[in-house]
């Protein structure tokens, strides 16, 4: 069975100056933090290895967090974007039948990133953006980044919404409780706020045809779904949108797999937005490949529906 990764990260040593830092306090053990940082600065030797020995034909590649999100001049977050995706061009020309890309954008300057944007889909051939949650504390529910959504919408490309290592804030209720901040709760549930922002924000009543990506089964929207559209007829008129939440989650919304290797968590998500939004994903090299394509290999679905979350949805929604 042919396996499309699409939450694979990579780096460029150098390419975000604030990035050792950020590094360096990750609460990880510094074994772990070593090899994973040892795997996203190479996107040929390991990589593909890895991927040979676990049967998967392509990885959509993404820049990793911390990204251009943490830069605070607008000038130093283009030229980072730039060189970003130069790098990773590079690397899908070297290997065009094993790599795709998401390009990276300078939000700080919604201007400027319309233009890399454009020039990312349309010269460099990449098949959408992720981004990594907020812009410096601004959410792309805002007036100022309507553009973007105008010009995704325009090209027919997605955005992958991932969580940031740097969060916006700091909530009380985890102090003392360094676990709940990362990947086990706080990326989720920012994440997850941050896309159902979007949709109580009006963005995908203005551009219909834009979408998101969301990983880690959709940073669990999809099983809440009946509770959001329990509470539409609470929200005051003139705060309504013109669907129910679930409506968004069935038509603007993606959801892959990444990190989360659960059959019950994939059942659910699958029966909430439709097997064909479900898109299978690894999160390299943060996540075992060989758990998750055995994950994948062994899910209870017929031979046609395992075949879309694997590869067939990718390649229509990515266009691969």
């Amino acid at each position: 069975m042919r396996i499309v990764a699409v939450e694979e990260a990579f780096s460029v040593p150098g390419a975000i100056r604030q990035e050792e830092a950020i590094r360096q306090h990750m609460a990880v053990p510094d074994a772990i933090k070593q090899e994973w940082f040892r795997r996203l600065d190479d996107l040929t030797e390991l990589r593909l290895a890895d991927m040979d020995a676990n049967g998967v034909d392509v990885q959509v590649l993404s820049y990793s967090t911390p990204g251009v999100e943490v830069i605070e001049d607008p000038a130093e977050a283009v030229a980072a974007a730039r060189r970003i995706n130069d790098h990773l061009a590079k690397a899908i020309t070297a290997h065009p039948t094993r790599f795709a890309g998401f390009a990276t954008l300078p939000l700080q300057d919604p201007k400027a990133a319309v233009v890399e944007l454009r020039r990312a889909v349309t010269e460099l051939g990449f098949k959408g953006v992720l981004h990594n949650d907020h812009v410096r504390g601004h959410y792309l529910d805002e007036p100022q980044f309507r553009p973007v959504w105008a010009e995704l919408e325009r090209l027919g490309v997605t955005l992958y919404l991932h969580p940031a290592v740097v969060p916006a804030d700091n909530w009380h209720v985890f102090d003392g409780y360094p676990v709940l901040v990362g990947p086990s709760w706080g990326w989720t549930a920012t994440t997850g706020a941050h896309a159902l922002r979007l949709i109580y924000g009006g963005v995908f009543d203005e551009f219909p045809r834009a979408s998101v990506m969301l990983g880690h089964m959709g940073e669990l929207l999809p099983f809440q779904m009946a509770r959001l559209d329990s509470r539409y007829d609470q929200v005051p008129a003139e705060h309504r949108v013109q669907h129910l939440p679930s409506y968004y989650l069935r038509n603007n919304v993606y959801v892959t797999t990444s990190g989360v290797m659960s059959h019950a968590a994939l059942l659910g998500a699958v029966h909430a937005v439709g097997v064909d939004r479900v898109l299978f994903s690894i999160d390299y090299p943060f996540e075992s490949s060989a758990e998750a394509v055995g994950f994948l290999r062994s899910a209870p679905y017929a031979p046609a529906d395992l075949a879309s979350i694997a590869h067939g949805n990718a390649e229509r929604v990515l266009r691969l």
